[in-house]
């Protein structure tokens, strides 16, 4: 295909793009969703909120699915145990438990 055949067909995708925007900036139902839209950002701004808090408020079931999450493993407690000297016979504590099974 030369240079100017595409070209041409270039230009004539953009006249029919070109067109099909007129349309839609002429389409009530589109400046109606365009001025809704200002107005929710507006009051958002106002009241401090967020698209998301909005969603959230709407939907409980997004907020459940955040608040499920895995309870932590905890970690049982060691068992410390107890040795007998055998010179002194006294009984003595390790300072690092050992985990005795």
């Amino acid at each position: 295909m030369s240079k100017l055949a595409e070209f041409r067909a270039l230009e004539q995708k953009l006249a029919a793009q070109l067109a099909e925007l007129e349309s839609l900036k002429n389409d009530n139902a589109l400046k109606q969703e365009i001025e809704f839209e200002g107005k929710l950002r507006s009051l958002l701004g106002e009241y401090g909120y967020s698209l998301r808090d909005v969603i959230q408020i709407l939907d409980p079931s997004a907020r459940a699915e955040v608040a499920a999450l895995p309870a932590r493993n905890v970690l049982k407690s060691r068992q410390i145990k107890v040795f007998k000297t055998p010179t002194r016979e006294r009984w003595l504590k390790p300072r690092v438990g050992i985990i005795v099974p």
